[in-house]
């Protein structure tokens, strides 16, 4: 194989499973990796890729910005609602529910969907706790702190410590990216520590986001693969990614 074949055969893969890595390239074509290092600058060099450490990226998938919630409000917005439903469906039929809801417009949309046995929802979404406790319908908590305008989510020491006290029944959380190599991530520190104590102070939890997120790694992960019972995505994602995320170790439910 020439190397100009090769080349596009890693861009192709690159953009394909949102990440490649020297030592599979190296073995997938019987070749040094020095040898596939050189073929990475290359095509870094005309911006094909983003070299991270061990591999590559497509370029436009290494992302350090977010959107606001207004943007992202209108993105994506039937692939979401089938999420939010789906990941409904997925929750345990027990009275009492306790759920942790993390701020996000795809997990906002469960709030307009959740069944009577849920019986108490804590949430860092200022807009969810906003609907959620004009429904008057359970008990709603938000977590106190610093709200980070971008996302009108509470962050900050104080709501990572309250959460390190509790232990709810299952936590639905969103992502500002996902990929085999880094797991789930979020530009901003602060967030992915709400995360992090979310995922740690729940029995059972879900990550819901929209297919378009996979591949994308973000500056901080707040959980690897195993980390994380369920993800719950739209099905336009490629069967060999759900395979790639299933073989490591993730259940994938596709909405």
């Amino acid at each position: 194989m020439y190397a100009e074949e090769r080349q596009h055969e890693i861009v192709t893969r690159a953009r394909e499973f949102g990440r490649v890595s020297v030592a599979d390239l190296a073995a997938r074509y019987d070749v040094t990796p020095e040898t596939i290092r050189r073929d990475l600058d290359a095509l870094a060099g005309r911006g094909l890729l983003s070299r991270v450490h061990g591999g590559a990226v497509p370029a436009d998938k290494l992302r350090l910005g977010e959107a606001s919630v207004t943007a992202r409000e209108v993105s994506s917005p039937e692939e979401k609602l089938a999420i939010a439903q789906k990941a409904i469906e997925l929750l345990p039929r027990r009275e009492g529910l306790t759920l942790l809801l993390d701020a996000g417009t795809t997990t906002a949309r469960v709030c307009g969907l959740l069944p009577s046995w849920v019986g108490q929802v804590i949430t860092n979404s200022v807009p969810a706790a906003g609907q959620l406790s004009a429904e008057g319908e359970r008990d709603v908590w938000l977590l106190g702190g610093p709200v980070r305008g971008i996302t009108q989510a509470v962050v900050g020491a104080s709501a990572v410590e309250t959460l390190a006290r509790l232990r709810v029944d299952v936590a639905l959380l969103g992502t500002n990216g996902f990929s085999v190599d880094h797991g789930f991530s979020t530009p901003d520190p602060t967030e992915a520590a709400i995360k992090r104590a979310m995922v740690a102070c729940a029995r059972q939890s879900m990550v819901l986001t929209d297919a378009a997120k996979h591949g994308v790694d973000h500056l901080v992960q707040f959980a690897a693969l195993e980390d994380v019972d369920t993800l719950v995505t739209d099905a336009s994602l490629s069967a060999g990614s759900v395979e790639a995320l299933r073989a490591a170790g993730l259940q994938v439910e596709l909405a």
